[in-house]
């Protein structure tokens, strides 16, 4: 049984909303179960901006699935992942499934936009028909073995086709089986409030920081994956190359106690107890 799995259900079966950061590599990962997330956000465009593509449709299925595997061997909590369109028709779904699944994720959402897509929040997507996407659902929720993975249905038709469709294709893939409806693309805090409104009947989840976290708690949302973590890493690098390259110094040097913290996050004590176990 995978426990980080079980854990997930637990925590959707509870009245909390469950806030995961957005995570791209293993060490964030580390850092946010550290700092006492529940779970956590393995972000497609974080994932594809570590490999220097921009989120268009650029990176496969099996990168996706490697760096699945990488975060959720990372910790001990459960890792919420981004699966784009599932790569494909729903035989190209079911085995998605499979692949993350064997790699440790404990949820996955898969969307309906047209292949190759782009992030949910830039111009110029296109979503696929409805009747196309409710069979790659049941692709997606019958190729599980775990019955705890978590299977979420995302749609990115609000930008292209407006809240009516929203609608219904969010009743159609929950109905198809998804444990979990992602509306992709809300920018305005009324996008927020109808989003809450029209599908709060449904289990959703929300992708976005347009409110406090203790505000947001106040809408239906069983599962709010932050962006604010990424963005806020992007500009702590940037700010330290420019600072660095401008001033030849940085206010923090190996000097501070950040080193000792980063051998400790990482872990290099017991590791090291491990070694010595077998050469003693």
């Amino acid at each position: 049984m995978n426990e980080q799995r079980s854990r997930l259900r637990d925590l959707l079966a509870g009245s909390e909303m469950i806030v995961a950061p957005f995570v791209f590599d293993c060490l964030q990962a580390k850092l946010a179960a550290a700092a006492g997330f529940d779970a956590i956000y393995m972000t497609g465009f974080g994932t594809a901006a570590a490999r220097g593509y921009p989120d268009l449709g650029l990176l496969t299925m099996s990168e996706m699935a490697a760096n699945a595997r990488a975060i959720s061997q990372s910790v001990n909590v459960p890792v919420i992942c981004d699966a784009d369109t599932g790569y494909g028709n729903p035989l190209n779904v079911w085995r998605t499934v499979r692949e993350y699944e064997d790699a440790g994720a404990s949820a996955l959402h898969i969307e309906d936009q047209v292949f190759p897509k782009r992030c949910g929040f830039l111009a110029g997507k296109q979503v696929i028909a409805m009747e196309a996407m409710v069979p790659k659902v049941r692709a997606a929720c019958d190729a599980r073995r775990d019955k705890n993975l978590v299977i979420i249905a995302r749609t990115d038709a609000l930008a292209v086709n407006g809240w009516d469709d929203v609608v219904r294709r969010a009743h159609s893939y929950r109905n198809a089986g998804a444990d979990l409806i992602f509306v992709d693309g809300i920018k305005t805090v009324d996008d927020l409030k109808h989003y809450a409104e029209k599908l709060g009947d449904l289990p959703l989840i929300y992708n976005g920081d347009l409110l406090p976290i203790d505000e947001l708690k106040k809408y239906p949302f069983k599962i709010t994956i932050h962006i604010g973590t990424m963005l806020t890493i992007y500009d702590a690098i940037r700010t330290a190359m420019t600072d660095l390259k401008r001033t030849g110094k940085l206010s923090i040097g190996t000097s501070a106690n950040v080193f000792e913290d980063f051998v400790r996050t990482m872990g290099v004590a017991e590791y090291q107890a491990l070694e010595k176990k077998y050469t003693d």
